[in-house]
């Protein structure tokens, strides 16, 4: 099964650090990030991690879910936890699913297909750097592949997540390097007409395909 935008993500059932899960009931009507890691106990991921617990308030303040995905067992996972709290000051408080068999890695297309040292012991590959946006149809609306050996930029998934979801509450689209807060695009499906009374901020017309309004937010 090749995912795409807007395919459904694939259920599936794992042990996780929190606890057996169903996936979509851990979606439940929220929006839901899944990010995969290589293996425990790696520089890369002990990183990430570390970032990804420290913006927790930012994720729960948008009605984000985290979940996480490392290619090695619970046990593992319990020890690793301890580590990244310790070295990055922070307090986890995402699940993090036992992927060694690669079930669900193998079911997202996670598997690393380049780097020929990114592999176990015997010889089965890690993961690379996938993430997953999931909004609360359980529709996939981003995927991110990131090498092994490059660490992702989780603030540019924040950023992400804020277009996606004013997005789907306005009229609107984000132009390129836009942030929380920067003027917005008035959907090309919106008539300038429409757009003066969906947007009381306001309506810069550039040109008639190009129209800025101030940030709903």
């Amino acid at each position: 099964m090749v995912l795409r935008l807007g395919s459904i993500a694939p259920d599936f059932e794992a042990k996780t650090t929190q606890g057996d899960i169903k996936f979509h009931n851990f979606i439940g009507d929220k929006w839901t990030i899944l990010f995969s890691h290589p293996a425990d106990f790696t520089p890369v991921c002990t990183t990430e991690l570390g970032l990804v617990a420290a913006l927790q308030d930012e994720f729960d303040k948008r009605g984000v879910k985290v979940i996480g995905l490392s290619a090695n067992d619970l046990e593992s996972h319990e020890k690793w936890i301890n580590d990244i709290n310790d070295i990055s000051g922070v307090q986890l408080q995402f699940p993090i699913i036992a992927d060694a068999d690669r079930k669900v890695s193998a079911l997202f297309d996670m598997l690393d297909h380049q780097d020929i040292t990114n592999v176990d012991a015997k010889g089965i590959p890690f993961t690379v750097r996938s993430v997953f946006i999931i909004d609360p149809k359980k529709t996939i609306r981003l995927i991110l592949t990131y090498p092994a050996s490059t660490g992702r930029n989780f603030d540019e998934i924040l950023r992400v997540i804020d277009s996606l979801q004013l997005g789907d509450k306005y009229r609107i689209t984000t132009p390129g390097n836009w942030k929380k807060g920067d003027d917005v695009i008035v959907h090309p499906s919106v008539s300038t007409d429409d757009a003066q009374k969906l947007f009381p901020k306001g309506v810069k017309v550039i040109r008639p395909y190009l129209r800025l309004t101030p940030s709903p937010f």
